[in-house]
């Protein structure tokens, strides 16, 4: 679900991307290289590089992964059931990143609602109440 200002981003980048604007860029094809900490301040550099050798991943970025799992989930879900499930877990977890971050609610991640599940819920298909 994209925002106004979204779509017209994505629109010229589809653009751009037809006209060739983005076909022989400096290191097309290279591996990114992450190991620039120019841009990490120097208070943290030490903490972020113990963190990393230990395999730590915080906390929003795993809720990230499950979420992204869960849309995956969700657009190959058949069953009416199963996606009303996975419709209501993947709300939890956008909630539940939403309210880890402190940043204002116009940045906040939107909640997905499906419209064809919501069409199908409106068309008399309901679901029990042993779900």
């Amino acid at each position: 679900m994209f925002t106004g200002f979204e779509k017209i981003v994505e629109e010229r980048i589809k653009t751009a991307q037809k006209n060739g604007a983005f076909d022989k860029l400096a290191g097309s094809g290279k591996p990114l290289d992450f190991s620039n900490e120019t841009m990490v301040p120097d208070d943290l550099r030490i903490a972020y590089k113990i963190l990393k050798n230990a395999d730590f991943i915080p906390p929003e970025i795993e809720l990230k992964k499950k979420i992204l799992q869960t849309e995956e989930l969700l657009a190959e879900a058949d069953d009416i059931r199963d996606k009303y499930k996975l419709l209501k877990k993947l709300n939890f977890l956008i909630v539940k990143l939403n309210s880890m971050q402190n940043r204002s609610m116009a940045f906040e991640m939107p909640q997905h609602y499906s419209s064809k599940l919501a069409e199908r819920f409106k068309n008399g298909c309901t679901l029990k109440n042993n779900d």
